[in-house]
């Protein structure tokens, strides 16, 4: 009898074994796979079960969490959302997330092992820690400057620290309440219909995921390869510039809308924007010295990131003398985001070297305590430093005596250009205004703020001054804010 005892509990003891070991498989091997079946709500219900931690411009939230005491407790709430939303993009329960929500999830949701002080500890009991916070290095009075400045016209504002890369500015019009697709339930569906449906594409990223001909501001991009190349090395001096210029190899005359064009010095033609001696100098530059100074700007750069992807701005490095031309003057296929013209501006303000843009200052735990900062950036050297400070001074002409002098600031000294982008059948449609500017105060040891403004329905004549007449008082506006802040 004593025997069959012993081989019953023996099998009882296999069984309880066997029971551990399927446990822990499940608990622990397979404990992946099941979080990530999509018939597993468990996950969703603990990911909403507490408040997502914060998105900060300086020391204020511009992100929350609502209690809806529902299944998926807590909703995103956005109490300025059209005024961030091409900074934080949307955190939606059915649409998932963009922009900083996204690319910061496991910090806000709280996932992150670094939130913790004991990750391994966590992995194992389950425990999900309380949401992290994000801070950018938005600065609040440039932001609303350059929203309020568009007024709801299409378009965009980029704006960065030249000295550091920090973004300042990142705004997009229209826009729209990320508020509105949070939930769950059947109006959040609607609402994603409704946005996505609008002709006017409120939830684009105009500022880094819209690229647009660049026009006459790309002639900072040129003579930056000219000066570099040494093919200028007097702007004084007369061009030998034709009006109008043939493009080389047609028939097809390229004219001016400014006056007095013909045989102009490159001082009074970046001043004036003279298409015809800025076409040709890029002929004369050639596609391997004007393509290898649009590299070093960051054109064909597909890899930026600040921290989401920025879409690509390109310089067509195929091209007949021609369509070099045209390239050169911002036209053709030469097409740029904001926040790379911005870049173009802050390499000129500081001393022809570019920061890498970037938009998170640091993360923090929920209590406050840093989990990462953004540390020292990338340095590209888009020109010679002589370069630049040629540059700085003709852009400095354009606002003080050329067509960029809504962009002047008393007390400041500031440098712009220019530009109108034609588009559309037989540029049919109406120009786009671009300005590009930098701006430093008088107290100021150097440039603190580099901006580009693109306004897409602007109504000034189809001339280099519409730029000056609706995008440099954005700019303006920006720049000021950012001076006196």
């Amino acid at each position: 009898m004593t025997r069959y005892i012993r081989h019953a509990a023996c099998f009882c003891a296999l069984l309880l074994v066997a029971l551990l070991v399927n446990a822990t498989r499940i608990q622990v091997i397979q404990a992946r796979s099941y979080d990530d079946n999509p018939a597993n709500r468990r996950t969703a219900i603990a990911r909403y079960g507490q408040p997502r931690g914060d998105i900060l411009v300086g020391d204020s939230s511009v992100t929350g969490s609502k209690d809806t005491d529902g299944r998926l407790r807590y909703e995103r709430t956005y109490p300025k959302g059209p005024l961030y939303a091409p900074v934080t993009g949307f955190a939606s329960q059915i649409y998932g997330t963009t922009f900083l929500e996204h690319t910061e999830d496991d910090i806000l949701s709280g996932t992150d092992p670094m939130l913790s002080a004991f990750p391994l500890w966590n992995d194992l009991t389950r425990r999900q820690n309380p949401g992290g916070n994000v801070v950018t290095t938005i600065n609040r009075a440039a932001q609303r400057a350059a929203y309020e400045g568009l007024a709801g016209r299409k378009g965009a504002v980029a704006a960065v620290e030249p000295s550091t890369g920090r973004i300042l500015a990142l705004v997009t019009s229209p826009s729209y309440d990320p508020q509105v697709l949070s939930g769950n339930d059947a109006a959040v569906e609607r609402n994603w219909a409704r946005l996505n449906a609008d002709p006017d594409k409120p939830m684009l990223n105009r500022a880094v995921r819209q690229t647009y001909p660049p026009g006459s501001t790309f002639k900072v991009v040129t003579l930056a390869a000219a000066l570099d190349a040494g093919v200028v090395t007097d702007v004084d001096k007369a061009t030998d510039s034709p009006d109008p210029y043939t493009l080389p190899g047609t028939t097809t005359s390229l004219t001016n809308e400014a006056t007095g064009c013909e045989d102009a010095p490159i001082r009074a033609a970046f001043m004036w924007s003279c298409n015809t001696v800025f076409a040709r100098l890029g002929v004369r530059v050639g596609v391997s010295d004007m393509a290898t100074t649009a590299a070093r700007f960051g054109f064909n750069d597909t890899g930026l990131g600040i921290p989401y992807s920025v879409a690509e701005s390109t310089f067509d490095v195929s091209v007949d003398k021609a369509q070099l031309a045209l390239s050169s003057i911002g036209q053709y296929n030469t097409r740029a985001t904001p926040l790379q013209m911005a870049m173009v501006s802050a390499a000129v303000a500081n001393g022809g070297q570019i920061r890498s843009p970037y938009l998170v200052e640091r993360t923090t735990r929920s209590g406050g305590a840093t989990v990462s900062t953004a540390g020292s950036r990338p340095v590209r050297q888009a020109m010679h430093p002589a370069t630049a400070v040629r540059l700085k001074e003709l852009m400095e002409e354009v606002v003080t005596e050329g067509t960029g002098t809504n962009a002047a600031i008393p007390g400041a000294t500031v440098g712009g250009k220019t530009g109108t982008a034609q588009h559309g059948v037989d540029n049919s449609g109406t120009p786009y205004a671009w300005f590009i500017s930098w701006a430093q105060g008088e107290r100021d040891l150097e440039p603190k703020v580099a901006v580009a403004v693109v306004v897409e329905d602007a109504e000034a004549d189809r001339g280099e001054i519409s730029g000056g007449g609706d995008a440099a008082p954005i700019a303006r506006a920006v720049m000021e804010a950012v001076l006196t802040d």
